[in-house]
């Protein structure tokens, strides 16, 4: 993978275009370490994308058809690599965004589906391919492609592994937008000025408390906002806001 950091924004390039971008095991182990250590203090976006004409073509086949392993050691491997990176991605301090420039298929699919923003290329394709090779999506997709795009098109998406394109894609909820493939930097620059302009820290308050809330009862989650949100009122950026409020002037947020 490619790392670049400018102006407070870390873009992670896929570079194995090759293969179209298709992830290993320690590819998976490596993007979660990435997105682990994204601070709030010193980012304000991590950008995801891939080298050549695909995002990611998801698993690796060729590694998969190496490996010679035990239910239990193959439970160890997943749960160290692409269940990580579910977890990392949805526990980031800071936004994600999927700069999906072309297919995104398998865990390429799920991975866009973990960021908090994604913007695809008119040509880029989609597909829930786990089934193709008799498996079921992984990279948190049974947990989080119902909650995304509904009950039934999950379904419709992981039984039958079959492809999609971008505007379809967007009707589903999967990615924000489909773009021409030169409005694309064009459209991510703009959402990234907006989330410079914000307070980082606060963004992942909110976003942990969101996903946290997925899995909770009403009541339960209504606390954990209460918490989070009493948690918020006692930090800079709080103080900075109403203090740019009651002076009518841009906020400086320092994350």
């Amino acid at each position: 993978m490619q790392i670049t950091d400018e102006a407070g924004v870390r873009q992670v390039t896929f570079d194995r275009p090759d293969v179209l971008n298709a992830f290993t095991t320690e590819t998976a182990a490596e993007l979660a370490d990435i997105l682990a250590e994204a601070n709030p203090a010193e980012l304000d976006a991590v950008v995801l994308t891939g080298e050549g004409r695909a995002f990611s073509a998801g698993g690796d086949i060729e590694s998969m058809a190496a490996r010679e392993e035990t239910p239990e050691e193959a439970y160890e491997r997943i749960d160290e690599t692409f269940g990580r990176l579910a977890e990392e991605a949805l526990s980031c301090r800071v936004p994600i965004v999927a700069r999906v420039n072309g297919d995104a298929v398998g865990a390429g699919m799920a991975l866009v589906a973990l960021t908090d923003f994604a913007y695809a290329v008119e040509s880029a394709r989609f597909s829930a391919a786990f089934v193709r090779v008799g498996l079921i999506p992984d990279t948190g997709g049974t947990f989080l492609l119902p909650r995304l795009v509904g009950l039934r098109a999950a379904k419709d998406l992981a039984f039958t592994g079959r492809f999609f394109d971008g505007a379809e894609a967007a009707e589903l909820g999967l990615i924000n937008e489909v773009v021409s493939e030169n409005e694309l930097d064009d459209r991510i620059d703009d959402l990234l000025t907006v989330l410079k302009s914000r307070p980082t820290r606060t963004i992942g308050m909110a976003k942990r408390a969101m996903h946290a809330n997925l899995g909770r009862g009403i009541g339960e989650a209504l606390d954990y906002e209460n918490v989070v949100q009493s948690q918020a009122y006692a930090t800079q950026e709080h103080g900075e806001g109403i203090a740019a409020f009651l002076e009518d002037r841009t906020p400086e947020f320092q994350s």
